[in-house]
């Protein structure tokens, strides 16, 4: 796999009416040596689903069982999916380039980005939005901000399965969801832009700080 993602998109902090929610299911979390099981995704515009794609991929091994359990998908279910290359290629297709809307989406566009690369000699370059980065900037008082929790804290319908589709569906909510927030806290999206800036500064002032110090007490 690609370590080295040099056209990989950038991270973004948006607030959009056009893009596409992305999820997928893998056998595992190594990027390395585990496989792409599902790929989902729902196209937004102006704020309406108007239409949806999802495939389940033939890993040509057996599922964990801990992946069978989260998932519901099974490994006849797995044997009838399509091949790699196929799926890919229609996702290509069906994303286009819109920003990719996701849940702690680095980990789906890195998996993504490296199969793109390994199977289709192709780069990923969409920029994306990861709902857990605003999430986290927006509800500090949550202890965690999975998508279950953040289903949970606006009341929307729990999944029973971790299915890609499904996610998607949830993300979608939630992004709009936090959306509001925003306006009600900030007024408008450039003055929460802007709170992040302030958050690296704050950051990088305090590592600074902290070198100072280290220097002072070696000298």
């Amino acid at each position: 796999m690609y370590e080295v993602r040099t056209k990989k998109g950038k991270s973004l902090i948006e607030d959009m009416d056009n893009y596409t929610v992305v999820d997928i299911e893998t056998t595992g979390l190594n990027r390395r040596y585990d496989k792409i099981l599902e790929i989902s995704a729902l196209k937004v515009r102006d704020r309406q689903v108007v239409d949806e794609f999802s495939e389940i991929i033939n890993p040509y091994e057996p599922i964990p069982s801990f992946i069978r359990n989260l998932t519901g998908i099974t490994d006849e279910m797995a044997r009838e999916g399509l091949e790699l290359e196929i799926v890919l290629r229609k996702f290509k297709e069906f994303l286009e380039d819109d920003v990719i809307v996701g849940h702690n989406v680095n980990f789906d566009v890195n998996f993504l980005y490296d199969n793109f690369m390994e199977t289709l000699r192709e780069e990923l370059p969409n920029n994306f939005v990861d709902t857990l980065r605003i999430s986290r900037k927006l509800l500090p008082e949550l202890k965690h901000h999975r998508l279950d929790d953040l289903t949970d804290y606006f009341g929307i319908q729990m999944r029973d399965k971790h299915r890609a589709l499904n996610d998607c569906v949830l993300t979608n909510k939630v992004y709009l969801y936090l959306c509001e927030i925003v306006y009600d806290r900030y007024g408008n999206w450039e003055s929460f832009q802007e709170s992040f800036k302030y958050q690296r500064r704050e950051k990088n002032l305090a590592l600074a700080k902290e070198k100072d110090d280290a220097t002072c007490e070696i000298k």
